[in-house]
Formats: structure tokens, C-alpha cells, sequence
């Protein structure tokens, strides 16, 4: 690959550093909130889970938006508007107006999950597209390794009771970042050919240094701008599929409460900040396999062989949580849960979502992926603590079941994917 277009790939990957930084830094700050604006239970629950409402807005929409405006541009907002929620939170009076910026927060996250991995898929070429695409998810991963690494340092660098201001206000150092190298990237030449803007596109594809000519960049064919169910059922299916999947393996849910999850099967309280860094770590490492593996072994069989090993996990914990014996595999068999899901399905869900769309609906149909995942977050988000208040074991019990149902249903229906043209895919995939 050409150094051009890696550097434009990296530029546009950074998106997920955001991602990854603005989803976990309010860890914490969580008691510092509590106590600043006196919120119940409820209260901060809600100011929690309001940034994942906003994600769902912001998939929804960044797709109508990218699709008209270009990937490129509509990135620009997106950084922008990261900087401005990260402002609003660190300077936030009331509990209101962190709400409100929490809000516009998740809606930079959903854009920003809609629109880089299909502008990086677009650029690169199909050899490479698997671990270039994967360079979105591995920074998310690093994000929220270096939140948890940004939480601890600015909490020993920064004293008095407006730490937590600065925790979440260092957010937007990367994000005036991020918005400013936007401007030395390119439009998408496949997004300008479908607008019939051909000079354009053969000036982009210079400035990427790509290897298609245009002439392998083929525009879309009439009445086809638009997602539409007879033309799009296969890719909108597998879309909605994979992203209920991805979310049914129960990772979130397990990230968000870790430490509730080790405190409610006895476990003292291990520094929360450390323990967080460790998993986060290992989430990281993890990621760094599967994208070294997605071009070779392909999609499909990392997807297959990660839920077999994350349903065998998961099994384990549900008997540990629902028997109160054996916690001292607990923690073990969470890291070997997270190192199996970070190289397949964390991996994989981009990279896959944003290849079997045809151009013309690729935004539109990435956003319909990526908010399922929202959408299905903000549910189990929700359901998770009061389930397992009642039963400890049965939340993992279910999310075991519906990962190895998931595994038959991914090598049974789903096509593979690696090193073939995105125009190919089009064709075998996008109008069946």
C-alpha cells in the first residue's frame, strides 16, 4: 500500500480513538457526579445511558448525511462536534447541560460509526481492506484504554473537587486534532462517481495514491441511490444480523460492569482504575490478532471460531455466578471471553458492515447496522443489572446460547467477504 493512502485511512480511523475515549471516560467520573449534582440512582443511570441514545440518533442520521454531503465532510462535523459536547461536559453548570452534551456526545459517536469505516473501505484496496478498515476498531479499543489510562493520570496530576471537569474535557485536545487533519484527506472517489463528479474523482484517487483506475470504480445504476428492501433484502439482513449478535455476545454489558460483575461474586475491591487498564489492555492486544488475521483467515472463520470460544466462556461464568462456586476462575475466564471477542466479532463488525453495501446505499446501509447495535446497547444496557439482581447467572446463560446459535447462523448464511472488490460484492451481495 501506497503511504498516501495510509496516512488518509489513518486520519479517518481516528474517528474511533473519539469513539473509543468519549464512550469510557465517564467511568470515572461517575461518583464525582453523584455527588457534585446530588443524583439518585436513576439520575445518574439515565445520565449514563443518555450518550447511548444519542448514538442511535447520530447512526441514524449520519448515513442521510454522508450520502448527500460525502463521508469526508460529514466527518468534519462529526469533529466538531465531539470538541464542543467535550467543552460543554467540562464546563457543564447543571446536571442538564452535561445531560444535553452527554447527548450530543453520543450523537458524534453514532456519525462517527456510520461514516469512517465506509470512507476507509472506499479508499483502500480489497487485499488490504479487512486490517485497514480494522484500524477504526483498534483505535477504539485504544480510546478507551486511554481514557482509562487519562482517568488515573489526571486524577493524581489534578486535585480538588473539579477533577472530574478535567477528565472529561481533555477529550477535546484529539477532537480539534481530528477535525483539523480532515482538511489534508480527500473526498471518497467512489462517493464523487456516484454524484457524477468524475474529474473529482480521478484528482482523489491521485491524492490517495490508489490502485483502481476509474474505469474499476463502476457508478450506480438508476434508482438506486436509495436503501430499499427488494433491491438491498441480503445486505440489510446480514446488517441487522451481525449487529444484534455483536451485541447479544453480551460485551458491553460485561465492560460497563465489570467491577459489579467481580464485586457481586465476592471479590474485594481491586483498584477499579487498574483493573480496568489490564482489561483494556488485553481488549487491545486482542484487536492487533484479529486485524492481522481478517485478511488471511477471513471474516467468516474468525467470526465462527470467536463465538464457539466466547459461548464456552460465557457458560463458564453463568455457572459461576448462578453456583457462587469456583470464582477463582471467574476472572480468567473473562479475559479469555474479551481476547476471543476482540478478535472476532470487535474485529470483524466494521469492517464486514461497511463492504457488503453497494456504493449508493453504503452510508444509508451502514447506518442501519450501526444503529441495531445502538439500539440493542442501549436495551441489554438497561435489562442487564436487573436481571441479574434477581439471577446472577442467567443473563450470561443467555447471551452463551444466542453466540453459539450465532456461530451456526454466521457459517451457514453469511457470505464470505475477503480480498474481493467492493463493486464485486455489489453484485454477488447488495441486489439479491
Amino acid at each position: 500500500m501506497k503511504r498516501l493512502n495510509i496516512f488518509t485511512a489513518g486520519v479517518a480511523s481516528l474517528a474511533g480513538l473519539l469513539f473509543g475515549f468519549d464512550t469510557a471516560v465517564i467511568s470515572g467520573v461517575t461518583t464525582a457526579l453523584r455527588k457534585v449534582f446530588e443524583l439518585s440512582d436513576a439520575g445518574l443511570g439515565l445520565t449514563v445511558a443518555v450518550a447511548l441514545l444519542g448514538t442511535c440518533v447520530g447512526a441514524l442520521g449520519a448515513g442521510l448525511v454522508g450520502n448527500r454531503l460525502g463521508g469526508r465532510d460529514t466527518l468534519k462535523m462529526v469533529g466538531f462536534l465531539f470538541a464542543l459536547a467535550s467543552i460543554g461536559c467540562a464546563f457543564a453548570p447543571d446536571i442538564y447541560v452535561f445531560g444535553v452534551s452527554r447527548l450530543a456526545l453520543g450523537v458524534a459517536v453514532g456519525g462517527a460509526s456510520v461514516l469512517a469505516p465506509v470512507y476507509i473501505s472506499e479508499i483502500v484496496p480489497a487485499r488490504h481492506r479487512g486490517f485497514m478498515v480494522g484500524l477504526f476498531q483498534f483505535n477504539i479499543v485504544l480510546g478507551i484504554l486511554l481514557a482509562y489510562l487519562s482517568n488515573f493520570l489526571v486524577g493524581q496530576l489534578v486535585g480538588g473537587i473539579d477533577v472530574w471537569r478535567w477528565k472529561v474535557g481533555v477529550a477535546a485536545v484529539p477532537s480539534i486534532f481530528f477535525f483539523a487533519m480532515l482538511f489534508a484527506i480527500p473526498q471518497s472517489a467512489r462517493w464523487l462517481v456516484s454524484k457524477g463528479r468524475i474529474a473529482e474523482a480521478e484528482a482523489s484517487l491521485r491524492r490517495v495514491g490508489a490502485h483502481e483506475t476509474l474505469s474499476e470504480i463502476s457508478a450506480p445504476e438508476e434508482g438506486q441511490g436509495r436503501l430499499n428492501w427488494r433491491l438491498h433484502k441480503k445486505p440489510i439482513v446480514l446488517a441487522v444480523s451481525l449487529a444484534f449478535l455483536n451485541q447479544f455476545t453480551g460485551i458491553n454489558a460485561i465492560l460497563y460492569y465489570l467491577n459489579d460483575i467481580f464485586a457481586s461474586a465476592g471479590f474485594g475491591n481491586v483498584s477499579g482504575d487498574l483493573q480496568a487498564v489490564a482489561v483494556g489492555l488485553a481488549n487491545l492486544l486482542a484487536t492487533l490478532v484479529g486485524m492481522t488475521l481478517i485478511d488471511r483467515l477471513g471474516r467468516k472463520t474468525l467470526l465462527v471460531t470467536g463465538a464457539c470460544v466466547m459461548a464456552i466462556a460465557l457458560a463458564g461464568v453463568a455457572l459461576v455466578m448462578g453456583s457462587g462456586q469456583g470464582s477463582q476462575y471467574l476472572l480468567a475466564l473473562l479475559v479469555v471471553y474479551i481476547l476471543a471477542f476482540a478478535s472476532s466479532q470487535g474485529a470483524v463488525i466494521w469492517v464486514y458492515l461497511s463492504e457488503i453495501f453497494p456504493t449508493s446505499v453504503r452510508s444509508t446501509g451502514q447506518s442501519m447496522g450501526s444503529a441495531t447495535h445502538w439500539i440493542v446497547n442501549f436495551a441489554i444496557t438497561l435489562l442487564f443489572p436487573i436481571i441479574a439482581a434477581h439471577a446472577r447467572g442467567l443473563p450470561f446463560a443467555v447471551f452463551a446460547v444466542i453466540t453459539l446459535a450465532g456461530a451456526f447462523a454466521v457459517a451457514r448464511f453469511f457470505p464470505e467477504t475477503k480480498g474481493t472488490s467492493l463493486e464485486t460484492l455489489a453484485g454477488t451481495i447488495g441486489h439479491h
